[in-house]
C-alpha cells in the first residue's frame, strides 16, 4: 500500500486575468497560500504554459523554477480540450470550435492535426517535468448516438471505436516512448465515459500500457454507476484522480440528462468536497488498498459555492481523507511462529 499524495489542484477553474491567477507564479501562489502541493497544469492557457516553447533554452526550466519556489510540484499536465478537439462529430463543430485557435475555425480536419501536435507536445512537457502523466479526453465521434433509439446502423459503433483508436495509438506509442501514461478522464459527451467504454478503447488499442485512466468520481455518480466497484474493477488502470464531489436529487421533472437545465436545476450537480453525497472515505481507503500511486486533486465545480471557499475547504477535506498507511499488520505482535511439523498439533490432529 502507498500514501496518497496531496492535497493537488487543477487549476483550469482558477485561471483568469486578475491578479494571482494569469501566470504560473501568481496561481502557484494562491495554491500555496490555501494549503495545496501540487499543481495540476492545462496546457490551453498559453499565459501559464506555451507548450510551443519547450525547446526554448531555458524556459521550462524557469517554469519549474516559479512553481518549485512556492513548494509546490506539478501532479499532472492537462490536455482535455485538445483530446476534445481529437475526435469531434461534425454536429459538435460548431461549440467545439471554441476550443481551438482562432485561425483554425471552420477546418476540422486542420483543428485535429493542430489537437494531435498540441497532444503530442502536452505528452513531452510531462516527461520533460518528471510529471509522467498526461490527463485528458477521448474526443468523440459517437456520442450523437449514445442512447439506441433510432437504432444505429450495424457496425457502427464498432467502426467509431476503431476510429478513435487509430487517432489515439500513435499518441499512446509517443507516451510509452518517453515514459507517460495518458489518463483519460471518463466523461459524458466522450466516447471513453464509463467502464464499458474504456473497455472497447483498450481492446483496439491492444490494452496499450499507457492508456490509463483518470479516475472522477463526480461523473460515475452521475450517471448512477457504482463509483466504489469502479475501483475494484479498474485500480489497476487508475492513474490520477479528481476529488469533485457531486449529488443527485431525483426530481418528477428532470432526469440524468437535465432537461437542457442549467447546473443548478439539474437533479445531478457538481458539488464542492463533502458538499455532495459521494463517499470520499470509502473511495480514499479502495484507492490506498490497492496501492494508487499518484495524487488527490482538487477539481472545483460547484454549482453552489465560490471557488475561493471551495479551494480553501478542498484542500483541508483532501488532506483530512489521506491514509497515512501502516507500516505493519496492527496484529503483527500477536502471531506466533509454528514449524510445519507443529502444525498439527496446533489443530489437534496429533497428540
Amino acid at each position: 500500500m502507498k500514501t496518497i499524495r496531496g492535497p493537488g489542484l487543477f487549476i483550469a477553474q482558477y485561471l483568469g486575468p486578475a491578479p494571482f491567477f494569469s501566470d504560473i507564479d501568481g496561481i502557484s501562489r494562491f495554491a500555496a497560500q490555501n494549503g495545496f502541493k501540487a499543481l495540476q497544469v492545462p496546457v490551453h492557457d498559453r499565459a501559464i504554459i506555451d507548450t510551443e516553447r519547450l525547446e526554448e533554452s531555458g524556459y521550462i526550466d524557469g517554469w519549474c523554477s516559479a512553481i518549485a519556489r512556492h513548494g509546490l510540484v506539478v501532479s499532472e499536465i492537462a490536455a482535455h480540450r485538445a483530446g476534445q478537439l481529437l475526435a469531434v462529430h461534425p454536429a459538435y463543430d460548431g461549440v467545439m470550435d471554441a476550443f481551438a485557435p482562432v485561425e483554425l475555425r471552420g477546418d476540422p480536419a486542420a483543428r485535429q492535426r493542430w489537437a494531435e501536435l498540441e497532444l503530442r507536445r502536452a505528452i513531452t512537457l510531462a516527461a520533460r517535468i518528471g510529471a509522467g502523466k498526461l490527463a485528458t479526453f477521448s474526443g468523440s465521434l459517437l456520442w450523437p448516438f449514445f442512447y439506441p433509439y433510432p437504432p444505429a446502423p450495424p457496425g457502427l459503433i464498432e467502426r467509431g471505436f476503431s476510429a478513435l483508436a487509430e487517432r489515439w495509438r500513435p499518441l499512446l506509442d509517443h507516451a510509452d516512448s518517453i515514459g507517460v501514461d495518458i489518463c483519460f478522464e471518463l466523461h459524458p459527451g466522450q466516447d471513453l465515459h464509463d467502464g464499458a467504454t474504456f473497455a472497447a478503447f483498450l481492446d483496439r488499442v491492444d490494452h496499450h500500457p499507457r492508456a490509463r485512466l483518470l479516475y472522477d468520481p463526480s461523473h460515475l455518480r452521475l450517471q448512477h454507476l457504482d463509483y466504489l466497484g469502479f475501483i475494484d474493477r479498474w485500480h489497476a488502470r487508475i492513474a490520477a484522480f479528481h476529488v469533485k464531489d457531486a449529488e443527485f436529487r431525483p426530481s418528477p421533472d428532470r432526469g440524468v440528462y437535465g432537461g437542457y437545465g442549467d447546473w443548478v436545476d439539474r437533479p445531478g450537480r457538481f458539488r464542492s468536497p463533502g458538499d455532495g453525497d459521494i463517499d470520499f472515505s470509502g473511495i480514499f481507503s479502495s484507492l490506498t488498498r490497492y496501492g494508487y500511486d499518484g495524487w488527490a486533486v482538487l477539481e472545483w465545480e460547484c454549482c453552489l459555492k465560490n471557488a475561493f471557499d471551495g479551494a480553501r475547504e478542498g484542500a483541508r477535506f483532501i488532506a483530512d481523507h489521506i491514509i497515512q498507511t501502516t507500516e505493519r499488520d496492527f496484529d503483527a505482535g500477536m502471531r506466533r511462529a509454528a514449524p510445519p511439523d507443529e502444525l498439527d498439533r496446533i489443530l489437534g490432529l496429533k497428540p
